[in-house]
């Protein structure tokens, strides 16, 4: 019978780090509409941020700067629950 290796040698399987593969970019597909926002109106409740299913609310550091349309998929959510109105739907022109 062969010599089994102990398990702390086994390389590792089924782990992807940062860097091997490619960010995802799924926001190709989206509903036809895109959020826009008006930063002067917004008041930093980040409620974008937390109803967001697909994280495309991008924060600089506890502070709402815009969104990824790379992974948007013009859900709208962000738009309905925001309380002051500072996200808008727009056509998506392919940006």
């Amino acid at each position: 019978m062969p010599e089994l290796t102990a398990w702390r040698e086994l390389p590792l399987g089924g782990v992807v780090r940062p860097g091997d593969t490619a960010p995802p970019h799924t926001g190709g597909w989206r509903t036809g509409l895109k959020p826009v926002v008006r930063l002067e109106s917004c008041v930093n409740c980040l409620l974008c941020w937390l109803y967001c299913p697909d994280s495309a609310v991008q924060l600089d550091g506890t502070t709402f700067v815009g969104f990824d349309y790379d992974v948007c998929k013009g859900c709208e959510l962000c738009a309905v629950v925001c309380p002051v109105d500072a996200i808008a739907m727009v056509e998506d022109d392919g940006d």
